[in-house]
């Protein structure tokens, strides 16, 4: 399954890194706004429980063994996360480290053989791992 973000910025992108894994047309999608920061922070509450329930239905009907999450640089939701902090580039970047690592707890917690894999993807394509 992939996680990733709605800004119609990143779609392409996305698109473009998934063929370059040789994935299209393999996997599941789940867009939200934020990715990881979506469904893990808690000004978004309201959707984690409908992204791990599309998740557990995911891997009973796809039988899933990978999560890969895509989160992006210049985000709204991790504007919105951040609260009236200033958004630079290290906030910024905490934020997301910040929702890599509590989806990859919670993911392990709920669902132990799921792999995450994690990235963060710029604008002009450059991919970060987490």
């Amino acid at each position: 399954m992939v996680l990733s973000c709605i800004d119609p910025r990143f779609q392409h992108l996305v698109h473009n890194y998934l063929k370059k894994k040789k994935l299209i047309g393999k996997y599941s999608a789940f867009t939200i706004a934020g990715s990881a920061v979506g469904v893990t922070h808690n000004k978004f509450k309201k959707w984690h429980k409908t992204f791990y329930d599309n998740l557990e239905t995911s891997i009973q009907l796809h039988k899933i063994e990978k999560l890969i999450v895509i989160n992006h640089k210049d985000c709204g939701a991790a504007k919105i996360a951040n609260g009236k902090k200033e958004f630079s580039p290290v906030n910024e970047k905490k934020i997301h480290k910040e929702s890599f690592s509590k989806i990859k707890k919670q993911i392990k917690k709920r669902f132990p053989k799921l792999r995450v894999e994690s990235s963060l993807i710029s604008l002009d394509s450059k991919i970060t791992k987490f």
